[in-house]
């Protein structure tokens, strides 16, 4: 922030947006003067008392509340410093176009707090709308939805009611122009813009509006305010409460419409009103909520194939040879295995890990070779129809066009101001900001260490299976009861210390003043929750099947719980697009190539499936039982003469050699403790075994993504429809224009436009 050219060009930029509206700067000072009057006036007329407590208008009841600020008087020596910046940036917003009207701290709840609600008029949502490029219905789209297949039926249960699914019809849009307004279908101008429009303009407003000039520098938006405490929150209002509907005047309220069929725990079994998330968060929060969905779905096929390898190694547990022998007080009773530490750690029999044995077979057995690879088509499958589910959310929530048109207009203020240099777009010809390279590659180093230093696998199957066990079970109910319980307690102390004067209106302001903020952060650690989870289902899955079906439940139940977080604790948060996951989608790439390997290394290393398998085909000498000896001959032979000193136990006994887990020649052997042949075999099977792994689930993954598209082809044939039937109203509409404007006779002019374009289908055709 510290280069004064930046600051200029930002203020050129300011100055451009603010032009836009051509009448606000002529017309501030009466209008200040205007709006004080109607101020007092309204102070006759209308008494608070006599308000709704969840009306969302001004005092006349016909302004709805767009925006609030909230403020409280400071003591400090930077008080002054502080009330001057809020006066000048109100001053500033109301040259804007925008309309003000201030609450006294003597009527609000706590006695301590002013509320600054913020209403945009007409003329500023229409300017800022075609600033933004908002695109808006100029007619009700004539494609029909997708039809149902015969599975939509079987699934009925899970649908919600096609008015919470779809709540308002598809229609064919375009970018707003106040200049074509007559294009659009306008019923009403109170309702045109939806509420997350209207929020989205506005604090685009109060992003970049000016509130001075300190140290030379001028100094402006929204954010820096809050930072230094000049405003204690700015929010946008929720339409109502959540447990009831609205009544009138008040629109509908979309807020208990989400909590009855989204929000409430007994819906876990039903799909989610994405439309009505996107119509009411904005673009992307509901892009979360379709890629958990999403997620949570695809997580059912590996849990059912996850569920049947753990099965089968709970059917096949009693007849595994292994576990037999190390059972028999004969075989495994019979062997002193070595301690397992210096001194203090004594010898001990076999036997005593009968159990342990067991369990170890329930997730090392035949099919943990066979799911790792599954997964690993799984997780290709997952990632490709999500690109085909993405390009299909683009196209229904129109937003196709939304990175080459609108991604400029969303830049943060605060990615503006730090980025120091700037580059000429090749498109729009514009200098825009620009962060060079080499300032990035420190964070993207960052974040490469966070994600390869994860989970250093134990130095066996069965250790690795007990740490994600805990991971997948007791840290995600932890973290869920936390995350509903944490905001419930803060939003039940912050009302009871604000409930000072019960006979005061409880306003929707101060309600909503008194909810939880969602944070600028607070999609990312979502996003960080989910992402995490899938590191852990994915990468090291071959040691624990049940991952994914405890992963499932944990998403059916996060879903719900994130749901009602939002619906309930938290304040509305500004609506803001987005057309993707963004770069955890790269992120969830890399973790896929990666768990190819990392699975294939779990089933090479921590598993025993591949010392089984050489022992089967190399070293049994029985036929009819191939298996019967293993134990014995996986387990080397020590001379407890050869301890080096003081790390013997010190009590006698009475036997001689004890056993350890180990390919290595015996005490009499002349290579005494060196490796023996069957441990490079076994070896060399385990290397094999990982590259032809690795290349089979490579060579599927990659004929899988070549094979789906990444745009299905009735998505590309209705995105042609789409702009041809645009295109067509957009010309239709000019050309009747045109018609008006000049005053032809239609005939005469249909003949003028079949002249002109014979003349263009000749000059082709010659070409």
């Amino acid at each position: 922030m510290g280069d004064p050219d930046l600051l200029e060009v930002l203020a050129e930029e300011g100055e451009k947006v603010n032009k836009h509206i051509d009448y606000s700067f002529q017309m501030s000072e009466s209008l200040s003067s205007r709006e004080t009057s109607f101020l007092i006036n309204e102070e006759t007329m209308f008494q608070k008392n006599q308000q709704s407590k969840d009306s969302i208008f001004f005092r006349d009841g016909i302004r709805q509340i767009d925006f609030v600020l909230s403020y409280v008087d400071d003591v400090k020596k930077d008080a002054e410093l502080k009330a001057e910046r809020r006066k000048e940036f109100e001053t500033n917003l109301r040259k804007t176009g925008l309309e003000l009207e201030i609450e006294d701290k003597r009527d609000s709840e706590d006695g301590r707090t002013y509320f600054v609600k913020i209403h945009a008029p007409w003329e500023v949502l229409v300017t800022y709308a075609e600033v933004l490029g908002i695109k808006m219905p100029i007619k009700e789209s004539d494609i029909p939805r997708p039809k149902h297949t015969p599975i939509s039926y079987v699934l009925g249960p899970v649908r919600l009611p096609l008015s919470v699914k779809y709540p308002h019809p598809e229609y064919f849009t375009a970018q707003f122009s106040r200049h074509r307004q007559e294009l659009f279908l306008i019923e009403d101008q109170a309702t045109f813009f939806p509420s997350s429009s209207r929020n989205r303009i506005v604090y685009y407003i109060l992003s970049r509006c000016p509130f001075g000039i300190e140290d030379g520098k001028k100094r402006f938006g929204i954010e820096r305010l809050l930072n230094s405490n000049t405003y204690s929150s700015a929010y946008p209002l929720h339409d109502g409460q959540y447990w009831k509907p609205s009544e009138p005047p008040n629109p509908t309220n979309e807020r208990y419409t989400l909590h009855q069929n989204w929000a409430r725990f007994s819906y876990f079994y039903k799909e989610q009103p994405l439309d009505l998330i996107k119509n009411y968060y904005g673009e992307k929060i509901g892009i979360y909520f379709v890629f958990l969905g999403f997620y949570t779905e695809m997580l059912f096929f590996a849990a059912v194939v996850g569920l049947a390898c753990f099965i089968y190694g709970l059917l096949s547990m009693e007849h595994n040879t292994s576990s037999t022998e190390i059972c028999d007080p004969e075989i495994g009773g019979q062997m002193i295995m070595c301690p397992l530490c210096d001194q203090v750690c004594d010898y001990w029999r076999l036997n005593s890990t009968c159990l342990a044995s067991k369990f170890s077979h329930l997730f090392d057995n035949e099919s943990t070779v066979f799911f790792a690879i599954f997964m690993g088509i799984w997780v290709t499958l997952f990632l490709e129809f999500w690109k085909q589910r993405q390009a299909r959310l683009e196209y229904e929530w129109d937003l196709v066009d939304f990175e080459e048109e609108q991604q400029q207009l969303q830049l943060r203020p605060e990615f503006e101001a730090m980025c120091k240099h700037r580059k000429l777009n090749a498109v729009t010809k514009e200098m825009e900001p620009y962060m060079p390279l080499y300032t990035r590659i420190p964070w993207y180093f960052l974040s490469g260490a966070t994600v390869t230093l994860w989970c250093d696998p134990g130095g066996c199957l069965i250790e690795l299976t007990t740490q994600l066990t805990i991971i997948m079970t007791g840290k995600q109910i932890f973290g869920n009861i936390k995350e509903a319980i944490y905001p419930l307690a803060l939003n039940w102390w912050r009302r009871r210390k604000a409930r000072t004067n019960s006979e005061k209106l409880y306003s929707r302001w101060e309600q909503d003043h008194d909810l939880e903020s969602f944070g600028p952060l607070g999609l990312f650690y979502e996003y960080l929750e989910t992402v995490t989870q899938f590191g852990f289902v994915t990468l090291f899955v071959a040691s624990f099947p049940l991952a994914p079906l405890l992963a499932l439940i944990n998403n059916i139940v996060e879903i719900r719980v994130d749901a009602w977080k939002l619906t309930t604790q938290y304040r509305r948060t500004v609506a803001s697009k987005a057309h993707s996951i963004g770069v955890w989608q790269d992120i969830l790439y890399g973790m896929a190539v990666l768990s190819v390997a990392t699975n294939a290394f779990i089933v090479a290393f921590t598993s025993d499936i591949i010392p089984r398998l050489v022992y089967y085909y190399a070293y049994s000498t029985n036929a009819t039982q191939p298996m019967t000896g293993y134990v014995n001959n996986s387990l080397s032979v020590f001379l407890i003469a050869d301890f080096p000193n003081h790390t013997a136990p010190s009590e006698k006994r009475d036997f001689i050699t004890c056993r350890y887990r180990d390919y290595r020649y015996p005490p009499d052997d002349e290579n005494k403790y060196f490796h023996n042949m069957q441990f490079w075999h076994v070896l060399a099977a385990k290397m094999t075994f990982i590259i032809v792994m690795e290349h089979v689930v490579f060579l599927v993954k990659f004929l899988l993504a070549w094979m789906i598209p990444d745009v299905p082809k009735d998505v590309v044939e209705r995105i042609k429809r789409e702009k041809l039937m645009t295109i067509k109203i957009l010309h239709d509409f000019e050309l009747n224009k045109l018609k008006e404007n000049l005053g032809i006779n239609s005939n005469e002019f249909a003949k003028h436009v079949m002249i002109e374009e014979n003349k263009a289908q000749l000059a082709k055709s010659t070409l």
